[in-house]
């Protein structure tokens, strides 16, 4: 690769000049970071997909249901965790006079809890008042309040009104949003109550929340690892206790790497089936939405209600008769030990439970970190592009040399990897025609230390970054459903998480099926 190597960085000059942009000094900069990446660079560098240029076709209609009868439908799971959110919430509905009480008691843990640099932005008892004051008014006017009284934090990336929307970024003051995004309020219109802004990776572009501005957010199950990102306050509050929802965003994992590493429940839906109004972009055609939460009941709850849809609970019925695809290539090999033998198990259960294992052939899945290397750095540069030449001081030298490097990217590349997207797409397509769900690790090691830029996996130092998204990113780069859910524990302690992914639509599948996976790891 040194030869790709010596083309880049005569490139690289020529490219700044182009652009002009001012700060050439720089240079050595983007020249190691752009060293990490050589791996996707070469394969950018050959790639060309024998397809017509285009983005993701619309996903095929929602796969009917092929669970058995108990399983489909709705009903309640039956779930380890005492007292989970519609709990909280038939208890506020059955004495709203304390539609407040689990609010100030987020709140008050919360603070106790600062070191974790889960928040950015606290309530305040008043505000918390208020709120439950107008949630009771509604539901003496009527309203379901699906989510009375149920505190949640909010990734610090969309707007919530009467807080700062920071985007974990520094150097900026931005008022007090004067309106919630879309999917904020539809949790407040359900009686969720607002504790704070969780804390994340600046910008939400990055795998580590190790947040330069606002400190970085601590992992509840073990100090001195890593709580993941780019939504890690928001996985860190719930793994603490503080809340047992939050809202996060995924990019390339960003939703199911935190809850992996903190031990909860993360759940990147279909592209676009939570509405992205009033969220701070990154890479356009790759972000999602999506609940963190204490439970698979927990996220689902918050998923009907974010995405617009009917309250709806999961069910948690035998997996008798489920088609569970299981990667022969690119997602088992490599994997660290304890992660392999953890995976396997939750398999084992699975088949023991009536599901039938079904290895699969998933040609060209390889190429995913190519593919969102060049569509995420190309975007993100795009849309961050006049800060990063007029504020560059204001940003973390992290993510300010990822939003810098992206100006290096042909048009072609661009191009080739929507081609290659749409390929892999329909590769996933056939691929789920023969089964229903598709399990795999969520992360290839146990959540590493706090600060390491490198991991050891399979005998070898591979980046950070490749040992933690090259499992998560395929399934945004294809707008699938996907969720992780803890499976164990980790040779040193530390969680480890398996994600169950299904085809564009199948959602309500992905949940039902996250929901037994639940109940039989814990029994």
């Amino acid at each position: 690769m040194t030869d790709l190597y010596d083309r880049f960085a005569r490139a690289v000059d020529a490219m700044a000049r182009l652009a002009d942009y001012p700060y050439s000094e720089r240079r050595q900069a983007w020249l190691d970071r752009l060293r990490v990446n050589l791996p996707e660079l070469a394969v950018l560098d050959t790639l060309a997909p024998d397809t017509e240029l285009g983005y993701l076709a619309p996903p095929p209609a929602a796969p009917a249901e092929r669970l058995p009868a108990a399983q489909a439908g709705r009903g309640v799971a039956v779930s380890r965790h005492a007292r989970g959110i519609a709990a909280i919430a038939r208890e506020c509905r059955e004495d709203p006079t304390r539609a407040a009480d689990a609010a100030k008691a987020a709140l008050a843990a919360a603070r106790q809890q600062a070191g974790l640099n889960a928040f950015i932005s606290l309530s305040d008892t008043p505000a918390l008042d208020g709120a439950a004051a107008a949630a009771a008014r509604k539901l003496r006017e009527g309203a379901a309040m699906p989510l009375m009284g149920v505190p949640i934090a909010v990734k610090d990336l969309m707007q919530v009104a009467g807080f700062p929307q920071t985007n974990g970024s520094g150097g900026l003051k931005p008022p007090p949003a004067l309106r919630d995004a879309l999917a904020v309020a539809r949790l407040r219109e359900a009686g969720a109550l607002v504790v704070g802004t969780a804390n994340l990776h600046e910008l939400a572009y990055g795998i580590t929340s190790e947040n330069p501005h606002y400190g970085w957010v601590g992992n509840p199950r073990e100090p001195g690892y890593t709580a993941g990102g780019s939504s890690g306050g928001s996985a860190a509050a719930v793994a603490a206790g503080i809340v047992r929802l939050a809202v996060g965003t995924d990019t390339a994992g960003s939703i199911r790497i935190p809850a992996a590493c903190c031990g909860v429940v993360g759940f990147k839906p279909t592209f676009d089936a939570i509405p992205r109004d009033g969220a701070q972009a990154l890479g356009a055609s790759l972000d999602h939405l999506g609940p963190i939460a204490a439970s698979v009941a927990d996220a689902a709850l918050a998923y009907s209600i974010m995405s617009g849809q009917a309250e709806r609970t999961v069910s948690a019925g035998a997996l008798t008769g489920l088609r569970v695809g299981v990667p022969r290539n690119y997602f088992y090999d490599p994997l660290a030990e304890d992660v392999a033998q953890a995976v396997n198990r939750a398999l084992a259960l699975m088949q023991a439970d009536g599901a039938t294992l079904v290895p699969l052939d998933l040609p060209g899945v390889e190429h995913s970190a190519a593919l969102q290397f060049a569509t995420l750095c190309s975007e993100a540069t795009d849309l961050h592009w006049r800060r990063l030449v007029d504020q560059p001081e204001t940003l973390g030298d992290d993510v300010r040399v990822r939003l810098e490097i992206g100006q290096f990217f042909p048009a072609a590349w661009y191009a080739r990897a929507q081609r290659g997207r749409a390929a892999l797409a329909r590769m996933f397509d056939q691929a789920m025609q023969s089964v229903d769900v598709l399990v795999t690790p969520t992360l290839r090691i146990e959540p590493p230390r706090s600060g390491a830029g490198a991991v050891s996996l399979a005998g070898r130092e591979v980046p950070l970054h490749t040992a933690v998204t090259g499992l998560t990113m395929p399934f945004n780069l294809t707008g699938m459903p996907a969720l992780t859910l803890p499976c164990g524990n980790g040779r040193n302690g530390l969680p480890l998480g398996l994600q169950i992914a299904g085809a564009r639509g199948a959602d309500w599948r992905v949940l039902n099926t996250a929901a037994r996976m639940e109940n039989l790891l814990a029994a």
